[in-house]
C-alpha cells in the first residue's frame, strides 16, 4: 500500500468571536490582539493552517458579525511564517477578477500561504442588493463560473514571463495572455495584472454539502471542508464526493476536512462533566430556535422536548435556500426517533463531529477516521482559551505524532508543500 500523506491540522485564527469587539473598546489594543496570540501559539505546535469563517449580516446565529477576512489574514500573514491562512470569501456576492487580485496578493504578501475557502452564503442577501437569496442551483452555479474565471486568471501569466534581467525584473508581454471569458454571469477580458503566485494558484478549500456543494467540491475543490457528526455520514459523503470528482475526469482526490468539537479533560470523568455543564446550561428556548434553524426555519413550538418532531414539520430539501446539507443531517436524525431534547442538544454543534474525552481518547476517534480514509484535515480546537490550547499542543498533537499521523515540522515554504498537494496550474 502506498504510504498515505500525514493527517493536516488547523485551528481558528481568533477573528471570529464577541471577545475581539472588548479589544475595541481598548484603545491601547487592537481586535488583531487575540490573533497575534494565536499565531505563534499555532506554529509553534507545527499546525497547518489558521481559518477564518465569515458572516455578513448582523446578529445571524447569535455573533455580531466577523471582520472583513481578507483584510484580517493579510494582517496575520506578517505576523506569521509558516501557517497557512485560510480564509472564507462568499462567491454569491464578489466578482472573479477582485477575488482574483485579491487572493493572488495574499499569497504574494504571505509568500505563498493563501487558501481560499469558497463558500455561496446562506445569509446577507440583504447587504447585497438582494430581495431574496437566491437558490442553491443559481449560487452553485455562479461558483462554478467564477472559479473557471480566477483558476483562467491565475492561469494567463505562463512560466517565465517574468524573470530577472540586468539587475530588474524582465516582462515579455508574449508570455501573457487574455482569457476573453464571456459566460452566463461575467465577461472578463484578463489578463490579471498581478505577476504569477507563488503557488500557481491559492489553495481552493470549499464548504457546502447539499448537492450542488458536493459538485462544485468534486469540480473544483482540492479540500472539502465538511460537517460529519458520524463516520456512517463520513463514509458515504467521503465516497460520493471522490466518486464524482473521478467523474471529472480528476486525477487526485478532494482532501476531506471536519471541523472537531472536541471537549478536553485531563481524565475521562472530568471531560464527562464539563460535557454534562454545557448541557445543563443551555438556554432550551434558544436550542429550539436554533435547531429549528438548523431545519431550514421549521416551526417546532408545538413539540414537547421530550416528544419526537412529526413528519409533517420536517422540510422537503428542494424547498429549502439555505443551508440543506445541515438540514438533511437534523432531518435525518429527527426521522430516527430522536427527542426534540435530544435534537435541541446536538444542534449546540451545528451537526458538526463532537468528541469528548482525554486527549488520548480524542486521538484514537481522529484515527479512527483517519485509519478509515475519511479524515484527511481536522481542527484541533481554539488554541486562544488556555486551557484548551494546553491540551491540544501538549497532549492531543505529542499523542497523534507517537502514532505516526500527525507530522513532526512543517514540510516547506507554502501551504501547498505542507499540505502535499502539487504546485497548481
Amino acid at each position: 500500500m502506498t504510504e498515505r500523506r500525514t493527517l493536516k491540522t488547523v485551528a481558528g485564527s481568533g477573528g471570529q468571536h464577541w471577545g475581539i469587539y472588548d479589544l475595541a473598546l481598548d484603545p491601547t489594543r487592537s481586535t488583531m490582539a487575540d490573533a497575534a496570540r494565536i499565531a505563534p501559539r499555532a506554529e509553534a505546535a507545527k499546525i497547518d493552517a489558521l481559518f477564518l469563517a465569515d458572516l455578513l449580516q448582523f446578529g445571524n446565529q447569535g455573533a455580531i458579525g466577523a471582520q472583513e477576512p481578507l483584510i484580517f489574514m493579510a494582517a496575520l500573514s506578517q505576523l506569521t511564517t509558516h501557517t497557512g491562512l485560510i480564509t472564507t470569501v462568499s462567491s454569491t456576492f464578489n466578482d472573479p477578477f477582485t477575488l482574483a487580485r485579491q487572493f493572488g496578493t495574499l499569497d504574494h504578501v504571505s509568500n505563498g500561504r493563501a487558501a481560499w475557502n469558497v463558500v455561496t452564503s446562506a445569509f446577507g442577501e440583504e447587504n447585497y442588493g438582494y430581495a431574496e437569496i437566491p437558490s442553491p442551483e443559481q449560487r452553485y452555479a455562479r461558483a462554478e463560473e467564477i472559479l473557471e474565471v480566477t483558476h483562467a486568471l491565475w492561469d494567463s501569466w505562463e512560466p517565465g514571463a517574468l524573470r530577472v534581467g540586468e539587475g530588474a525584473a524582465r516582462l515579455d508581454t508574449g508570455k501573457v495572455h487574455r482569457i476573453d471569458h464571456r459566460g452566463e454571469h461575467f465577461d472578463v477580458a484578463g489578463p490579471l495584472n498581478i505577476p504569477p503566485l507563488p503557488q500557481g494558484r491559492p489553495v481552493i478549500f470549499q464548504a457546502g454539502q447539499s448537492e450542488g456543494g458536493v459538485r462544485l467540491g468534486a469540480r473544483f475543490a482540492e479540500v472539502v471542508f465538511t460537517s460529519l457528526p458520524t463516520i456512517e455520514i463520513a463514509q458515504e459523503f467521503t465516497g460520493r464526493i471522490r466518486s464524482l470528482a473521478a467523474s471529472f475526469g480528476r486525477r487526485d482526490r478532494p482532501l476531506i476536512f471536519s471541523s472537531l468539537h472536541a471537549t478536553y479533560g485531563a481524565t475521562e470523568e472530568e471531560a464527562l462533566q464539563l460535557a454534562r455543564e454545557r448541557t445543563d446550561s443551555i438556554d432550551l428556548d434558544a436550542g429550539r430556535a436554533r435547531l429549528e434553524s438548523m431545519l431550514g426555519d421549521a416551526d417546532l413550538s408545538g413539540v414537547g422536548l421530550d416528544e419526537t418532531v412529526p413528519e409533517s414539520l420536517l422540510p422537503e430539501i428542494t424547498g429549502i435556500n439555505r443551508r440543506r446539507g445541515r438540514v438533511e443531517i437534523f432531518a435525518a436524525w429527527a426521522r430516527q426517533g430522536r427527542t426534540l431534547r435530544d435534537l435541541v442538544i446536538a444542534a449546540q454543534d451545528t451537526g458538526h463531529w463532537a468528541e469528548t474525552g482525554t486527549p488520548e481518547q480524542i486521538a484514537d476517534a481522529i484515527e479512527e477516521r483517519y485509519r478509515l480514509g475519511v479524515l484527511d484535515v481536522v481542527s484541533v480546537g481554539d488554541l486562544g482559551e488556555d486551557r484548551t490550547h494546553d491540551f491540544v499542543a501538549n497532549g492531543l498533537l505529542p499523542e497523534l505524532r507517537r502514532r505516526g499521523i500527525v507530522g513532526s515540522d512543517y514540510l516547506g515554504a507554502t501551504l501547498r508543500d505542507n499540505l502535499e498537494l502539487p504546485l497548481a496550474r
